[in-house]
């Protein structure tokens, strides 16, 4: 499902226009963002789990040339499904 198809099912489902599923979605996004930065953790009770984790520094090859290539340290974000999604799609 594409950003705009999200944004019009949003709209139907909540009886909004899609303009205000638009800054609905936005703000989410940005919520998200904000909480992983400063909690590093944003749960939605039943449905998902956003979680930053920091990597260290790695060495990897190059798949083409198999030369090492230095990865840096960066903060990564996995994504858990709570039960209520896990239902849904069983």
């Amino acid at each position: 499902m594409s950003r705009t198809q999200l944004v019009e099912f949003m709209a139907e489902e909540a009886g909004l226009t899609k303009a205000d599923a638009a800054r609905a979605l936005d703000a989410f996004q940005k919520a998200t963002v904000k909480g992983l930065k400063e909690e590093g953790k944003v749960t939605v009770t039943g449905f998902l789990t956003f979680t930053a984790k920091d990597k260290e520094a790695s060495t990897g090859r190059n798949p083409r040339t198999g030369e090492a290539v230095e990865i840096p340290a960066r903060t990564v974000v996995t994504i858990k499904a709570g039960s209520k999604l896990k239902e849904a799609l069983n």
